[in-house]
This record gives structure tokens, C-alpha cells and sequence, in this order.
């Protein structure tokens, strides 16, 4: 009756503890990694979903970036009726999650603002979020789905990075939004190729 030796154990878990420290440490590159890549999937649904919103229902429309207490922003899209002889001025006119938008007329259309949580993203602690330029947490759209350049303090990149301490645990990426609202990401420290940021 053939068996294993307690020394034939012990190579075998000596060779399979080695093997576990080489790759448990990849791996969790490999998870972070893929969930960043995930992240900026998620901020770049936000911009387009945004457009989309604007070109479906020929009206303004807005991304709000929103804090959450996960520390990763979520996202609303909120629409606005108004024709240009009546701008969306103030916070009324725009849809909530609760209520659409009321048209000139002041009829309510059935459009409700669409929000997407942040809070399945990874935490602050293992991935910075930066949204930038300016001070401003949201983007305005046009009915023809270009970014309304009339709105001085508009969001138009989300960077995603490690946290400071943690750099090469993945590389970073960037969701840049194009004056024509169209999302693109990239490698925000690329000078070349394809994976270049616009400007």
C-alpha cells in the first residue's frame, strides 16, 4: 500500500506555499486592475447615457456627479423640456428620480432621472476617483448631444488612479469627454498612440 511520507508532505506544501506567494500578490493586481477598468466602464456609461438622453428626447440634459458614502461618486442624468426661448434655469425645471420634466406648457412629460450608484465600485482606499476640470459636479448637454459650452464650470474627465502610496498596483485611465459628448477612455500618461487622451 503506497502512501506519502510526512517529509513527501512537507516538500509538497513547502512548493505550494512558495507558489502562493508569488502569485496571491499578482492576483490582487489583477482583481484591482480589473476593477478600475470597471470603474471607468461606469463613468462612461454616465456620460453617454447622458447624451443619449439629450439625442432620444431632443431636450437638454445633465450628468450630476453625486458623493456617496462609499467615497465613490454615483451618477443621475436628469432631462429638461425648455426650448431655447425658455432655458432650464433653475433646479425646477429639470427631472428628478421622483418626477419628470414639466415642458413649456408646464405638462409633466413621464421621463424620470436615471441614477446609478457608485457604491459597488472600489473604495477610496484602493482607488482614487478625480473628477475635473473646475469646481463644478455636473455636465449639461445640448439636444443635439454636444456639451452645452455656455455652462462655465462643467466636469469633463474622471481620472482613475491608485491611491497615493499605492501607485503601481494598476496602471491609471481617464474618462475624457469630447465637446462633441462623446466618451472616450485613455491612458492618461500616454504621448502617443491610440490610448492618448484628447485634448
Amino acid at each position: 500500500m503506497a502512501g506519502f511520507t510526512i517529509v513527501e508532505a512537507m516538500v509538497a506544501l513547502v512548493i505550494m506555499a512558495l507558489l502562493l506567494s508569488f502569485g496571491m500578490p499578482r492576483m490582487t493586481d489583477w482583481l484591482s486592475a480589473t476593477k478600475a477598468a470597471g470603474a471607468a466602464g461606469f463613468y462612461a456609461e454616465g456620460f453617454t447615457t447622458a447624451r443619449l438622453q439629450a439625442l432620444s428626447n431632443n431636450s437638454q440634459s445633465r450628468l450630476v456627479f453625486i458623493a456617496n458614502a462609499g467615497g465613490q461618486p454615483d451618477w443621475r442624468v436628469d432631462i429638461c423640456l425648455r426650448t431655447t426661448d425658455t432655458p432650464c434655469l433653475n433646479d425646477g425645471d429639470w427631472s428628478t428620480e421622483t418626477a419628470g420634466p414639466k415642458d413649456a406648457a408646464g405638462v409633466p412629460a413621464a421621463f424620470r432621472s436615471i441614477r446609478r450608484s457608485g457604491a459597488t465600485l472600489p473604495p477610496a482606499t484602493r482607488l482614487a476617483v478625480t473628477l475635473g476640470p473646475g469646481a463644478g459636479n455636473s455636465v449639461y448637454f445640448t439636444p443635439l448631444g454636444w456639451v452645452d459650452t455656455t455652462r462655465a464650470q462643467r466636469i469633463t474627465r474622471v481620472g482613475l488612479a491608485a491611491p497615493t502610496g499605492q501607485s503601481g498596483a494598476f496602471r491609471p485611465s481617464r474618462v475624457v469627454l469630447t465637446l462633441a459628448g462623446v466618451a472616450v477612455t485613455c491612458d492618461p500618461n500616454a504621448v502617443a498612440g491610440s490610448n492618448r487622451c484628447p485634448e
